[in-house]
């Protein structure tokens, strides 16, 4: 797979273990430990968290239920209808996700700190980066849906968990804490 967005260097979802330093300008304030207790986390902001929650369970899901069909611990019989249920919900579940941050919620969040109002390119360009990879990763589950070997869907949705968990961790040490710091409910 190529990376489509392949001017990103460093930034990108391949490259990056991440974000630099000086996009992480209130992870002191608000670190990730503390979160949960804080009063501003509710709402809005516990529906979206929760959002990323359900992508990485599905993600690992899917991951265990290829590596069962890959092994010879589940038929094909009952990995399909599993897959393109599973596949079917994260897909559409998670395009959705990416298009009401980049419509809606980025839009109202980019002057809420002047210190990282310039990441939220960054984050839309993740997006398109993640639609690459699941472009690739619905092309593997439609082989492996009609027979086809497991292993190669198997790296496709590696490099899908990869990806999406690189982005949402670094998309939630960057706007928590703004949320946190500012009191603006999405």
């Amino acid at each position: 797979m190529t990376d489509p967005v392949p001017d990103r260097g460093a930034l990108s979802l391949g490259t990056r273990t991440g974000l630099p330093e000086a996009l992480r300008v209130l992870s002191e304030d608000f670190p990730r430990e503390g979160w949960e207790k804080h009063p501003g986390l509710d709402g809005m902001v516990k529906f979206w968290l929760d959002r990323h929650i359900a992508f990485r369970r599905l993600t690992a899901l899917m991951r265990d239920d290829t590596m069962a069909l890959i092994g010879g611990d589940m038929e094909h019989g009952t990995f399909a209808p599993r897959l393109t249920r599973m596949g079917n919900h994260f897909l559409s579940d998670l395009h959705a996700h990416h298009s009401i941050e980049d419509a809606y919620f980025f839009p109202r969040l980019v002057d809420l700190d002047s210190r990282i109002s310039h990441v939220f390119g960054l984050l839309e360009a993740d997006h398109e980066e993640i639609d690459g990879a699941l472009h690739e990763f619905a092309g593997g589950a439609r082989v492996v849906l009609e027979g086809g070997e497991g292993g190669p869907f198997a790296e496709q949705l590696a490099l899908v968990d990869r990806f999406l968990d690189r982005h949402l961790t670094d998309e939630e040490d960057l706007i928590v804490p703004v949320l946190l710091k500012t009191g603006y409910q999405l």
